[in-house]
């Protein structure tokens, strides 16, 4: 199984969709996974329930799709924030950490409603600090780190191809 990891807008669903898509194999993202658990949105959870409800719900899923999906995994932005997710990644998958800047996140991410953690008075500042508080965690959840930037999602598809091609590992199918 192949897992993407990174900061909420790096690309983890619009990239996974397109590499599960080159690879021939199915792809799930967590997120959804969750709110189709909790029959309601995550920003909803979030509101009546907290963070640590959340946390909770998902970990459960993420466990669920390690055992039961081969193909892609999109997670969460927070989901490296649990040491047993990182760990059960880390172990069970290969991890891709898409690296993008906070600067660079905003862009895309500014009018974006749906993502509970930015829904601040300061959203690129919040960027700026999850970016600080969580990039050491995908680096440690990590096999390989992609740098975002603002190739097209074809192009970052082709860098995490090469990177397993450069280190001999080809995802079962």
């Amino acid at each position: 199984m192949i897992a993407l990891v990174g900061l909420p807008g790096a690309g983890k669903s619009t990239v996974g969709k397109q590499l599960a898509r080159r690879l021939s194999l199915p792809f799930v993202d967590s997120d959804s996974a969750i709110e189709e658990r909790l029959g309601c949105s995550i920003r909803e959870y979030f509101e009546l329930e907290g963070e640590a409800k959340f946390r909770d719900v998902e970990e459960s899923v993420i466990a669920e799709i390690v055992r039961d999906h081969r193909g892609v995994l999109s997670t969460g932005g927070g989901s490296v924030l649990r040491q047993t997710n990182r760990h059960l990644l880390r172990d069970s998958c290969y991890v891709v950490y898409l690296k993008s800047t906070p600067d660079e996140l905003f862009r895309r991410l500014r009018h974006d409603v749906n993502r509970p953690l930015l829904q601040v008075a300061d959203p690129l500042t919040r960027l700026r600090d999850l970016f600080q508080a969580r990039d050491h965690l995908y680096k440690e959840t990590a096999h390989f780190v992609v740098e975002t930037g603002r190739p097209s999602v074809g192009s970052l598809v082709n860098t995490i191809m090469t990177q397993f091609d450069l280190s001999g590992i080809l995802p079962s199918r």
